[in-house]
């Protein structure tokens, strides 16, 4: 629905790729050639500071952005304070459902 899409687009992408910590993989190729997968906590970043660590990853950015804009966007609000508006929007969205379950 149109309030979803606007919902995640204005608010749940942007705490995911902005605030939301999130584990990487490495991975480890032992003497017989098997390959494994970790996860090391030197590893867990946002995806946002993941793409700006990836080579040339400033290319693959929009005509007109750069990450010192991308940046104020991303550091203009704290975890925490996104986390409360993320979760205060998800109330206002499921309200008008959770009065109907209320009052079947």
């Amino acid at each position: 629905s149109k309030q979803m899409n606007d919902f995640n687009r204005r608010y749940l992408n942007p705490h995911i790729n902005n605030h939301r910590p999130c584990f990487f993989p490495e991975t480890i190729t032992d003497a017989k050639g098997k390959q494994r997968k970790t996860y090391p906590y030197n590893n867990v970043m946002t995806p946002y500071e993941k793409l700006k660590l990836l080579p040339h990853s400033e290319h693959c950015l929009k005509p007109g952005l750069s990450f010192a804009i991308l940046d104020t966007v991303a550091y203009e609000t704290s975890d925490n304070l996104t986390a409360k508006q993320l979760q205060k929007h998800v109330n206002n969205l499921l309200k008008p459902f959770m009065n109907k379950a209320g009052a079947a």
